[in-house]
């Protein structure tokens, strides 16, 4: 922005100079006012023009105020860029300073309305991991064309491929305790299994998913008291298992909702205009009948808040008051979870903890 700034001052300079009417007196006014009627056009100016810039100071006093102010625009518009530039260069020095960041790069899949990938944003921004993300677009999926796992979220570590957001955060988690190993070979802790469900569909799953894997001496680190480890496993499969299959009968619960949360998405998503307001119209209508299906399948009951509430006060009794750790943001549903549960001050630190990159290792 800076450096753009100062290609169109250079460039005001020029055309103030060129023009036969700078040369005449008392047409300064004249100029600024046409000058502030074309500063919409991009310019691409150097500095090529500061013998001309000086030579305009000498045509009067009013060339030397516009002169001035061209020369000080310039000059501050220098001084960010150059500021932008060291800032640059220290957050490399750091990065090289150290491994634990500076040796991954990440590329995040994702949808950002997806509860999964949510997940792995959470834990890679509380780890204060730099990574870039690529939105996909939901429907023709063009972005992830190149892989044959067909959902999100994927992450892509220096060239290597993470799928399921589970083996993702195991996976990652055991490389930035104990580095010594490759992520490939980590990898092959979570081997990809595929089987038939009872609806007769192709489903793919991972052994291991919710296992850090760590040696004798890490783990004692890592989980210091007896049955820590298998704790957070059994709430992690529990979130995955349970509450993640809450999310849509409770966010598509009544007609409103359905179009309140297809808003959401496509506001937030990456979808054209067409796919965008089909989307809201036809998926809501879609998703509001499939989440009637979906609290019949899942024996939920009818209130399905009920169901959403117990679970949200299971979790936050399994966490306590000592431990900080042990989404549906911006709908109804959410909305009525922070009101009607006692998760608001653990969301709260959570949220906290991500935004400050709590889990980091420097």
């Amino acid at each position: 922005m800076a450096a753009a700034c100062t290609r169109m001052l250079c460039k005001v300079g020029r055309s103030i100079w060129e023009s036969p009417a700078a040369r005449r007196p008392g047409t300064v006014s004249y100029l600024v006012g046409n000058v502030s009627s074309r500063g919409s056009r991009r310019a691409y100016g150097t500095g090529v023009y500061r013998s001309e810039l000086l030579c305009s100071l000498r045509t009067g006093a009013g060339g030397r105020v516009l002169g001035c102010a061209v020369l000080l625009g310039g000059g501050l518009g220098l001084y960010h860029t150059v500021k932008f530039r060291l800032q640059q260069l220290l957050a490399e020095e750091e990065t090289k300073v150290s491994p634990l960041r500076g040796g991954l790069k990440l590329t995040l899949y994702q949808y950002k309305t997806c509860p999964f990938c949510s997940k792995v944003r959470a834990f890679l921004d509380y780890h204060g991991l730099p990574y870039e993300i690529v939105e996909v677009n939901p429907v023709m999926r063009k972005e992830i064309k190149w892989s044959v796992y067909r959902k999100v979220p994927i992450l892509m570590v220096n060239g290597d491929q993470l799928n399921d957001s589970s083996v993702i955060i195991s996976s990652l988690k055991t490389y930035l305790i104990n580095k010594e190993r490759s992520m490939s070979e980590i990898l092959h802790c979570y081997p990809e299994m595929k089987s038939v469900n009872e609806r007769g569909k192709e489903v793919t799953e991972y052994s291991n998913k919710y296992w850090v894997m760590l040696g004798e001496a890490e783990i004692t680190d890592i989980y210091p008291e007896k049955g820590m480890q298998k704790e957070e496993m059994k709430w992690r499969q529990w979130a995955d298992d349970w509450l993640v299959h809450l999310i849509s009968p409770n966010v598509y619960r009544t007609t409103g909702e359905a179009l309140a949360s297809f808003d959401y998405i496509v506001r937030e998503g990456k979808f054209g205009t067409f796919e965008g307001f089909f989307a809201k119209y036809v998926g809501a209508a879609a998703m509001f009948l499939i989440a009637k299906r979906l609290k019949s399948r899942h024996n939920l009951q009818d209130d399905v808040r009920q169901d959403l509430y117990n679970a949200v006060n299971d979790w936050v009794a399994a966490i306590g008051k000592k431990r900080k750790f042990m989404v549906m943001e911006g709908l109804q549903a959410f909305d009525d979870m922070m009101d009607n549960t006692k998760v608001k001050h653990w969301y709260r630190r959570m949220e906290r903890a991500s935004l400050n990159h709590e889990g980091r290792q420097d």
